[in-house]
């Protein structure tokens, strides 16, 4: 396998490993992705205000629903991944879809947001991290179940969802 062919599945690894540990609520290890990059989104009121590691974790902790069962009862399914390594190859862009679908005792099976990502990736000591990732909230379903704000009214502040330090 050439160094291009291991740092694309790299990067994959690291995009999947994300939608895991949102599924699994697993939010420390979700800001762990982010100790050296931000993630941000267009619904954000700046979406050149990213969040970062800590931060991170706890925005996911304050706006998503943990089920009985410990997870948020969904799958995060990313799909169309187009992964860009730069000539140098420590740097890198992708581009892909996701749709995340739930079912809880309230809710159906159901499909209920999607859209696009556009990350970028740095290699920090010899690993693939994120650098930012831009979540695109195209279409949106029935949320009541996952998040403890109204994602359609856009305009997302950390700071409305969790308490500052």
């Amino acid at each position: 396998m050439t160094s291009h062919e291991q740092a694309v599945r790299s990067i994959k690894a690291l995009m999947y490993t994300y939608a895991e540990c949102v599924d699994l609520a697993r939010f420390d290890e979700l800001g762990e992705l982010f100790s050296h990059g931000v993630l941000t989104s267009t619904s954000a009121a700046d979406p050149d205000d990213g969040m970062s590691g800590d931060d991170v974790a706890a925005f996911y902790r304050a706006t998503n629903k943990v089920h009985g069962d410990g997870t948020l009862r969904t799958r995060h399914v990313a799909s169309n991944v187009i992964v860009d390594i730069a000539e140098d190859e420590k740097t890198a862009t992708a581009r892909s879809y996701f749709a995340v679908h739930q079912g809880t005792d309230a809710l159906p099976l159901q499909p209920i947001v999607a859209g696009r990502y556009h990350d970028d990736f740095a290699l920090v000591d010899g690993q693939w991290r994120f650098a930012c990732r831009m979540v695109i909230v195209d279409q949106i379903g029935d949320m009541r179940e996952h998040l403890t704000f109204d994602l359609s009214e856009g305009d997302v502040r950390y700071t409305d969802h969790v308490e500052s330090g």
